[in-house]
């Protein structure tokens, strides 16, 4: 930035330096020919040699800038790309430990659910039969009380 600047300060003064050296024969501050001619003519070549100069620094320095930022970019893409994919391979190690937990924890509480229902139906089952025999006997109980009283009913009755 400090090189840009400086080229820049020199191109400035170039161009003040051009145009009074443009408008002066306008202004009558032209001197005649003579001597002074040769003092004109190397002083021109020197402000063209020195406009030169600043333009091949002017031209280093936007080189030198754009590689640089050609260079940093390059860099940060660099950095960017590799913390992505190191992040994006936390994320898939995370989410495969965090499947396989979560498999296993709904294959014990299936299996526990299994055993719950298993353990209910045989009680159910035990229930309907200890329920089917007691109301059997006393079915059969009942049957043979009305069996016996309708004997001794029947025998009243002679």
């Amino acid at each position: 930035m400090l090189r840009g600047m400086r080229a820049q300060r020199i191109l400035n003064g170039i161009v003040v330096l051009g145009a009074a050296l443009v408008f002066a024969p306008a202004l009558g501050w032209s001197h005649p020919p003579s001597q002074d001619n040769n003092d004109v003519k190397h002083d021109l070549k020197a402000a063209g040699h020195d406009t030169e100069h600043a333009a091949k620094d002017a031209g280093h320095d936007v080189k030198n800038g754009t590689t640089k930022a050609a260079h940093a970019t390059e860099h940060g893409t660099k950095q960017a790309a590799h913390a992505t994919t190191r992040e994006t391979e936390k994320a898939a190690h995370a989410t495969e430990r965090d499947t396989k937990e979560a498999a296993h924890a709904t294959e014990h509480e299936t299996k526990k659910a299994a055993h719950a229902t298993e353990k209910g139906t045989r009680d159910a089952a035990h229930a309907t039969t200890h329920g089917t025999k007691k109301a059997w006997n006393k079915t059969k109980s009942t049957a043979k009380g009305a069996a016996h009283g309708a004997e001794e009913g029947a025998k009243k009755t002679d």
